[in-house]
């Protein structure tokens, strides 16, 4: 069980350290690369993407945390 749990952190971990790339920053990151940058606030974004890339971010984020504490209570 731990291992599986194991393999599914590192799998999150892959997909939020991916996600946290595209978004914009100061020099707008990889976003400009595919077009998802463009300004807008930090939390609020300028565009829908914008906004579903931070929901999805915060998803797999909020995900990790918890498999991670599952993991500990192992």
């Amino acid at each position: 069980m731990g291992t599986v749990l194991s393999v599914i952190e590192v799998g999150f971990s892959v997909i939020l350290i991916f996600l946290v790339l595209l978004h914009s920053g100061k020099d707008a990151g990889l976003s400009g690369a595919f077009g998802i940058g463009g300004g807008g606030s930090a939390f609020g974004g300028g565009s829908l993407v914008e906004r579903n890339l931070t929901r999805w971010t915060i998803f797999f984020g909020v995900l990790w945390a918890l498999n991670a504490i599952v993991i500990l209570k192992i």
